[in-house]
């Protein structure tokens, strides 16, 4: 009963939108649902990371320094800001066409989707905070919380492969009314959310409300 009860409310926080999922569509958006995939998959090995963090006491960490709190979070704010500017900085017209059509390799794709998710501090923060609450006192912490987060994390990718595949139809409905009008259109709203992302990031709260 317990454990149905976390699936469900797994499920609903992974259905709302939030900033990983703003990053994953704009990767969609802008080369692809291949793109978009590997996006899910980079995701969730990072949030797979928060997990064994806020497993390790991690998150306690976070929660009585904010100074370590706010290291990495402008880490992961800066990140999101160089992928943003990376963006407009991608060459116009007909050569923006191509690099739109031709996503980068899987492997960079998972690798900026596991550091923008790794580096979220409050990702950590979330599970020392959602994981107790569906965990029983009188057995090891460690393994509850890393099963329990796994378990979030998988639905989470379920969820976030959803959006891929809703944002990839989108994604054909622009490039068939012209791939050179879409293409500079994606590029920069691409670059707009990964900056929105960094200065969200940058801007929020350095301890997050109890």
């Amino acid at each position: 009963m317990v454990f149905a009860a976390f699936v469900l409310a797994s499920l609903v926080l992974a259905v709302t939108p939030g900033p990983g999922v703003a990053y994953i569509v704009a990767r969609t958006l802008a080369q692809g649902r291949g793109a978009g995939l590997a996006s899910v998959a980079g995701v969730a090995a990072g949030n797979l990371g928060n997990v064994l963090g806020a497993s390790l006491g991690l998150a306690a960490v976070f929660a009585v320094s904010s100074a370590a709190f706010t290291v990495v979070k402008f880490a992961g704010a800066g990140y999101l800001l160089w992928l943003g500017v990376q963006a407009l900085r991608r060459p116009s017209d007909e050569a923006t066409a191509r690099a739109l059509s031709d996503a980068p390799r899987p492997a960079r794709l998972i690798r900026d989707g596991f550091v923008v998710a790794l580096l979220n501090p409050k990702t950590a923060l979330f599970f020392g905070a959602f994981l107790p609450q569906f965990m029983d006192p009188h057995a090891a912490v460690a393994p509850q919380a890393a099963l329990l987060g796994a378990v979030f994390v998988a639905i989470a990718a379920v969820t976030d492969t959803g959006y891929v595949l809703l944002a990839g139809g989108v994604g054909r409905v622009l490039a068939g009314r012209g791939a050179k009008r879409a293409a500079p259109l994606a590029r920069y709203a691409t670059a707009a959310t990964f900056i929105g992302l960094g200065l969200y990031a940058a801007a929020s709260s350095s301890r997050p409300a109890p």
